[in-house]
C-alpha cells in the first residue's frame, strides 16, 4: 500500500506528523480521527522513483479549490439541505453547476465516499487543502448534535467575515505599497541613469565637487558597478525571507514581530483577535466544549504568537482556572475585552460577549483601515521630500556654483 505523510494536531491541540499505509487519502484521514487526531495535511509521501520536479509542476498549474468557492458551497449546500433536499443529491446539484474542475472532481470524491458510508466530516478530511481544522471539527459537532443546517450557515458568516478582513487589509495597503514600489523604482532608475549623466558633465568642471554631490555619484557608481550582485541579493533575500517565515521557529518570530509594528501592528493585532472571537464563539455555540474550542480555534487564527497565547489560555482552564483570569494571563486583550469576558462569563452568556468582542474589534479595525492611508502619507511624503532634497542639493549646487563662477568673470 502506498505511504502518506499526514500533519494534525492532536486532542491537546499540539501538532503532530508521521507516515502511515492506506489505500487512499481519505483511508487515513479515517484512522487519524480514530486515533482523536484532526488532520491539517495529509499528501503522498516522496519515493526515489518519484520526480518531485515534475509533480511540483503541475501542482503549481494544476486548478485549485478557491476559498470564496468552499464559502459558496457552504452556503449553497445550506439552502438546499434547509428546503428538503438530500445531501447526497445536493451534491451532485452542486458538482453539475460548478465551473471549477477541481471543485467539480473534490464533489465526486466526497458523494462517493458519503455512498460508500463515511459521514460527511470523514469525506471532508480527504480535502485538507479546502476545508481548514475548524470547518472541519465544526461539521463533526453539527453531526454529532443534529444541527449540520445551523452550522454550515454559522461557518458561512464566519468565512464571510474573514474573507471581509483580508480584503479591508489588502484594499488598505495597496496605495502604501505601489507609493514605496514607485518610489524604489525612482530610486534605481535615477542612480543607474541619471547621476550618472550629469557626473559626466561635473567631471569637466575641473574643480573640487560638494560633499553631497561626490556622495551622490558615489553611491550611483556603486550601483552601476555592482547592480548585478544588489539584483541577485534581493532576489536572494525576498525567498529567503518567505522561506524563514514559512518554518516553524521562524514564522513564530515573524508573527511576534509583525505586532510590534509601527500602525500596522495594531492593525494586525485587533483583526487576529476579532478572528479568534469569532471561530470561539462560533464553536462555544455550537456545543463545542471550551477547552476543545480553544485548541480549535488556535490552529486557525492564523499567527503562531497569538495561537500560543490562546493555547496558554486552554493550559489554564485545565488547571481549573477561569476564562478571565487565563485572557488577563496572555496580556493580548485590552480592559473593555476583559470586562465583557468577565461579564459573559457570570452571565452564561460567553459565546454572545465572544461576538460582541468581534464585532468591537472589527469597528476598530475598520476605522483604523480607513484612517491608514492619511498615517502612512505623511510618512511617505517625508521620506520622499528627503530624497527629492539630497539629489536637488546634489545635482544644483555644483551647477549653481558654476553659475557664480561664470559671473564673476
Amino acid at each position: 500500500m502506498p505511504a502518506f505523510a499526514y500533519r494534525g494536531r492532536n486532542a491537546s491541540g499540539q501538532e503532530v506528523r508521521g507516515e502511515l499505509e492506506g489505500v487512499s487519502a481519505g483511508a487515513i484521514a479515517d484512522q487519524l480521527f480514530a486515533r482523536g487526531i484532526t488532520p491539517l495535511e495529509i499528501r503522498a509521501a516522496a519515493t526515489p522513483a518519484q520526480k518531485p520536479e515534475a509533480s511540483a509542476q503541475r501542482a503549481w498549474f494544476a486548478p485549485k479549490v478557491t476559498h470564496l468557492e468552499v464559502m459558496l458551497f457552504t452556503r449553497q449546500l445550506y439552502t438546499l439541505m434547509k428546503a428538503g433536499v438530500p445531501i447526497i443529491r445536493a451534491l451532485i446539484g452542486l458538482q453539475e453547476s460548478s465551473a471549477n474542475p477541481a471543485m467539480k472532481a473534490m464533489l465526486a470524491d466526497v458523494r462517493e465516499s458519503l455512498d460508500s458510508g463515511r459521514e460527511f466530516s470523514l469525506a471532508l478530511a480527504r480535502h485538507p487543502k479546502a476545508f481548514s481544522a475548524f470547518y472541519l471539527a465544526m461539521v463533526r459537532v453539527g453531526e454529532m448534535t443534529g444541527r449540520l443546517e445551523e452550522v454550515l450557515l454559522r461557518l458561512f458568516d464566519h468565512m464571510e467575515f474573514e474573507r471581509y478582513m483580508r480584503e479591508q487589509v489588502k484594499a488598505a495597503l495597496r496605495y502604501p505599497a505601489f507609493v514605496v514600489a514607485a518610489m524604489i523604482a525612482a530610486l534605481v532608475v535615477v542612480n543607474l541613469w541619471v547621476i550618472p549623466a550629469f557626473a559626466k558633465v561635473f567631471q569637466g568642471f575641473g574643480a573640487e565637487l560638494p560633499l553631497m554631490t561626490r556622495l551622490l555619484i558615489g553611491f550611483s557608481d556603486f550601483m552601476v558597478a555592482w547592480w548585478p550582485w544588489l539584483a541577485a541579493a534581493a532576489v536572494g533575500a525576498f525567498f529567503s525571507f518567505r522561506a524563514l517565515t514559512r518554518s516553524g521557529r521562524g514564522k513564530y518570530q515573524w508573527d511576534r514581530i509583525k505586532l510590534r509594528l509601527p500602525i500596522a501592528g495594531a492593525i494586525v493585532r485587533k483583526a487576529t483577535l476579532a478572528r479568534f472571537a469569532r471561530s470561539f464563539a462560533l464553536a462555544s455555540r455550537s456545543g463545542v466544549p471550551v477547552i476543545q474550542a480553544l485548541s480549535t480555534v488556535a490552529a486557525t487564527v492564523d499567527n503562531d504568537f497569538i495561537a500560543e497565547k490562546i493555547q496558554a489560555m486552554r493550559h489554564g482552564i485545565e488547571r481549573g482556572e477561569s476564562v478571565l483570569r487565563t485572557a488577563i494571563g496572555t496580556g493580548v486583550f485590552t480592559p473593555v475585552v476583559l470586562q465583557m469576558i468577565a461579564v459573559g462569563e457570570e452571565t452564561g452568556a460567553l459565546d454572545e460577549m465572544m461576538d460582541e468582542i468581534a464585532a468591537l474589534y472589527q469597528g476598530e479595525v475598520e476605522y483604523q483601515l480607513k484612517n491608514l492611508s492619511q498615517q502612512i502619507e505623511p510618512i511617505l511624503i517625508v521620506i520622499l521630500g528627503v530624497m527629492v532634497l539630497i539629489l536637488a542639493l546634489g545635482i544644483f549646487l555644483p551647477l549653481w556654483d558654476l553659475g557664480k563662477v561664470a559671473l564673476k568673470k
